[in-house]
């Protein structure tokens, strides 16, 4: 039986940067200093009018088939991760697989929020570890700023946009180690977008809505037993975690989890101070970035994990 090993990264942010700074410019009743304490976020990016979640995944796609040398026509899996899709249908996957100039390999978005990418890398996983599939483009893209309330400061601050993407291939030698998914949907309503499109019209809620100080205890919890149940699962402790990639939402819950696991802050990849939160895009995002920069190496043993609104979380432990 294959293994599956990540052979090439990429990501995308659209140009337009926002900082804390402008925000207040544009009237949001906050200040640097009291986003900055609260969440490490420094500034995000957003999208232009006329991008699409798809059209920053295409960016970011074609960086991680450059990286491992791929053509598009390799590629017979496409896993996407979003909870921005360009449409209620089709899949964003397969609007993405039509902009590769592809077709006939199986492509599907999948909808855990800010656990996506690590639901989608389990996921591509297995369909190559079955021997059906042999080269997977797993993404995560989303535009979370077309569903922020703007005069809300308690998410307007926290969200970005953004893609990531890697390459996934069948390997002889041991890429992803162990993973672990959950979901616990009694807890959807501390952090949820409660509306939906019903005869032409938007019945509900359109906006995030977010129970701060819940969705902080539960991320914390929940981020530290799913590692410990994934280095289990593999047979390993936190020692032998090189990088930890976490979900990108907010530093505190960062520096909680490493905390927890015993890991000091130079070994965790943070790229929220610059990013906000992604959603299912932080943590790829996070993971080119540091291959880019030269930081996570060949050999490296790493752990993605997230957690997001359903509520969902997840692990990854893997060899780069």
């Amino acid at each position: 039986m294959s293994y599956a090993r990540i052979t090439g990264t990429g990501s995308y942010l659209p140009p337009t940067a926002l900082t804390n700074d402008d925000l207040v410019a544009r009237g949001v009743d906050t200040s640097d200093e009291w986003i900055v304490e609260r969440t490490g976020i420094r500034s995000r990016h957003l999208a232009d009018a006329g991008q699409m979640a798809s059209d920053l995944a295409l960016e970011a796609s074609r960086k991680a088939m450059a990286a491992a040398g791929i053509s598009a026509g390799k590629i017979d899996l496409i896993v996407l991760a979003t909870s921005t899709p360009d449409y209620i249908f089709p899949s964003t996957a397969c609007l993405l697989q039509s902009k590769l100039g592809v077709s006939g390999a199986a492509a599907f978005d999948v909808q855990a929020v800010c656990s996506g990418f690590a639901y989608a890398l389990t996921v591509a996983e297995k369909f190559i570890r079955s021997g059906s599939h042999r080269c997977a483009l797993v993404v995560g893209a989303e535009v979370f700023s077309r569903i922020l309330d703007w005069n809300d400061r308690g998410t307007c601050v926290l969200f970005g946009d953004g893609a990531g993407a890697v390459v996934l291939e069948a390997s002889e030698e041991p890429g992803i180690l162990a993973s672990a998914l959950h979901a616990d949907g009694a807890h959807h309503a501390i952090l949820e977008v409660p509306g939906q499109v019903c005869g032409g019209k938007v019945v509900g809620q359109p906006f995030v809505k977010m129970d701060g100080p819940a969705v902080f205890k539960f991320a914390v919890r929940v981020l530290a037993e799913v590692a410990h149940e994934t280095l289990d699962l593999a047979g390993l402790d936190a020692t032998a975690i090189d990088w930890l990639i976490p979900h990108q939402a907010n530093i505190r819950i960062i520096q909680s989890t490493a905390r927890k696991l015993g890991l000091p802050m130079d070994k965790v990849v943070t790229t929220v101070e610059r990013h906000g939160n992604t959603s299912a895009a932080s943590i790829p995002l996070a993971l080119d970035a540091a291959v880019r920069e030269g930081r996570i190496k060949r050999g490296d043993t790493l752990m993605l994990e997230g957690v997001g609104g359903g509520f969902t979380w997840g692990a990854v432990l893997l060899k780069f």
